[in-house]
C-alpha cells in the first residue's frame, strides 16, 4: 500500500520537532529557579562611617517568583526579615543591605513611637534568600553575615508634646499656631505633616531652627510652630480633624514614626478694607465743637460724638479752630471668609490730641493684643504711628465670643460691612506744619498693616487761632 505524500511529510515534521526538541534540551536544560545568589561582604559595619555600611546582595531569578530575604541570629535564634514574598520578573536583581529590616519592638524599652525600620542587633546571622514559584517550586540558598559595630540607638520621640489638641489658623491672636516639642536621644532628619485618613494630600511643617542645640551626651530637641501658611497670606487647610505625623529617620536608615488627631477649626485668611462711601470718598472729615462732656480717658468714660450726618463733605482741606474736634468717618468691610477680631475704644470715642490709646486703658490693663484689627489716624507730627485708634465696630455690630479663658471677644464676620467713627480734640499748633496732613490705617496689631490700607484719605488740616484774622 502506497502511503499519502502529504502524510509522508506530516510525519517528517513530527519526527524533526521531537528530534529538535531533545536536542535543545541536552544544549541547554531548563536553569534552576534561583541562581548566582551572593552578598558582596561578608561582615558589615552599620554605624553611617562610610565604611563597610552596606553589603549588596545580588541574585538571579530564572522563572517569576515571589522572593524572601531573611537573617536568622545564630544565638539568639531569632529571625529577622528584610524582603517578604515580594514579586519578581525574571532578571538578575542586586539589592544593597545596611542591616536595617522592618521594625520591631524590643521588650521593656520605653516607648518613643511606632519602630517602622531597625537596624539588627550585632552579631552572627544566617541569611537566606528564597524564590517561591507560580508552579509551587521552591529553591533557596543561604550564608552567613556578621554584623559589628552598629549604631542600634533608635531615633526614639521619647518627649512628643503638642500644645494643643485644636488650633484656629486665623490671626486673631487665640490659638493661632500650633507648637510641637521632640526630645530625642540621637542626631535624626524629622518629617511632620498634617493628613485626612483616605486621603494622599499632605500639609507638610518646617522645624523651627533652634540657636543652640544640648550636647550629644543630652540628647537632641526638637521644635516647629505651624500657622497654616497664614503668614504668608496663604489659605490654611480647611477646617477639620487631622492627623499629625512626625517621621524620625537617622543616618543608618532607622525609622520612628509618632502621630496624633488635630483638630483646625475657625481657619482662614483675615482680610478686610476701608472701603468708599456713598460721596465716593474712603474716609469723610468734618469738625464739631468741643465740649467738656467729651472728654474721655482710662478712668472716665465721656460723651460719644454721633456719626456725621447726612451726605459728607469729600473736601481735601478741613479748617477748624484749635480746640475743636476733627472728626472722621469711614466704612470697613471684611470681605474674607473668616471673622476677624478688634478691640479697643468704641467708636465716637473723643482723644485729647495729646492722648494714646493707652490712655484709654486702665492701668492694669495690657497692651492691645496681637491680632485685633483697629482704625486709626495718624498726622505728620504725631509723634508715634497712629497714635488714636478705635475698634472696628462698636459691639452692637459685633459678634460676641467668650474665650476659654473667660475673656470676652468680638468679631466682625464674614461679608459684614460696618461704620467706624471717632474725634480728636485738635489743641496743638505746629506753626512749621499748619496746616498738616492726616490720614486713617486699618492696623492689624501686632502682624502687619494689610496691603494699600496704610494712608488711606488723606486729608490737609489747619487750625485757626485767636491771633488769625
Amino acid at each position: 500500500m502506497r502511503l499519502s505524500p502529504v502524510l509522508v511529510l506530516i510525519a517528517a515534521v513530527l519526527v524533526l520537532l521531537v528530534l529538535g526538541g531533545a536536542g535543545a534540551f541536552v544544549l541547554q536544560p531548563p536553569r534552576p529557579l534561583l541562581t548566582d545568589v551572593s552578598f558582596s561582604l561578608a561582615t558589615i559595619t552599620p554605624n553611617a562611617d562610610g565604611q563597610d555600611d552596606v553589603t549588596i546582595i545580588s541574585y538571579t531569578l530564572n522563572r517569576n517568583a515571589d522572593v524572601t530575604i531573611n537573617l536568622t541570629d545564630k544565638a539568639a535564634q531569632h529571625t529577622y526579615v528584610f524582603r517578604n514574598a515580594e514579586r519578581r520578573p525574571v532578571g538578575t536583581y542586586s539589592v544593597g543591605f545596611s542591616g536595617v529590616v522592618n521594625g520591631y519592638k524590643v521588650e521593656g524599652e520605653p516607648d518613643g513611637g511606632v519602630v517602622e525600620a531597625r537596624l539588627i542587633p550585632n552579631g552572627d546571622y544566617e541569611w537566606m534568600v528564597k524564590a517561591s514559584a507560580d508552579d509551587g517550586s521552591t529553591m533557596q540558598s543561604t550564608g552567613t553575615l556578621t554584623v559589628s559595630e552598629g549604631d542600634v540607638v533608635l531615633p526614639a520621640m521619647t518627649t512628643f508634646e503638642v500644645s494643643s489638641t485644636m488650633f484656629s489658623p486665623n490671626q486673631d491672636g487665640y490659638n493661632d499656631r500650633l507648637g510641637i516639642n521632640i526630645y530625642m536621644p540621637k542626631e535624626a532628619t524629622l518629617t511632620a505633616y498634617l493628613t485626612q485618613p483616605d486621603s494622599d494630600v499632605r500639609y507638610y511643617i518646617s522645624e523651627r531652627k533652634l540657636a543652640q542645640q544640648p550636647s550629644a551626651a543630652q540628647g537632641v530637641v526638637h521644635q516647629f510652630d505651624y500657622d497654616a501658611g497664614v503668614d504668608t497670606d496663604a489659605e490654611p487647610p480647611p477646617d477639620g480633624d487631622y492627623l499629625l505625623v512626625v517621621v524620625a529617620e537617622d543616618k543608618e536608615g532607622q525609622r520612628v514614626r509618632r502621630e496624633t488627631t488635630i483638630t483646625i477649626k475657625d481657619g482662614g485668611l483675615p482680610q478686610a478694607e476701608i472701603v468708599n462711601q456713598s460721596t465716593g470718598s474712603t474716609v469723610t472729615w468734618t469738625s464739631l465743637p468741643y465740649a467738656d462732656s467729651y472728654y474721655t480717658d482710662a478712668k472716665t468714660q465721656g460723651a460719644k460724638v454721633g456719626i456725621p450726618d447726612g451726605v459728607q463733605s469729600t473736601q481735601t482741606t478741613v479748617m477748624l479752630p484749635k480746640d475743636d474736634l476733627l472728626v472722621f468717618s469711614l466704612v470697613v468691610s471684611n470681605y474674607g471668609k473668616t471673622p476677624i477680631r478688634t478691640e479697643g475704644p468704641s467708636p465716637g470715642t473723643v482723644y485729647q490730641y495729646d492722648q494714646t490709646d493707652g490712655a484709654m486703658r486702665s492701668a492694669d490693663s495690657e497692651e492691645f493684643s496681637t491680632g485685633a484689627f483697629h482704625i486709626g489716624i495718624e498726622c505728620e507730627r504725631t509723634t508715634t504711628s497712629y497714635p488714636w485708634r478705635w475698634a472696628v465696630g462698636s459691639q452692637d455690630k459685633l459678634t460676641k465670643v467668650i474665650a476659654p479663658n473667660g475673656q470676652t471677644l468680638w468679631y466682625l464676620m464674614p461679608g459684614q460691612k460696618v461704620t467706624v467713627w471717632g474725634a480728636i480734640r485738635m489743641t496743638t499748633v505746629i506753626r512749621t506744619a499748619n496746616p498738616q496732613k492726616c490720614w486713617a490705617g486699618l492696623i492689624h496689631q501686632g502682624v502687619r498693616i494689610p496691603f494699600a490700607q496704610g494712608h488711606v484719605g488723606e486729608v490737609s488740616v489747619e487750625l485757626k487761632t485767636a491771633e488769625q484774622p
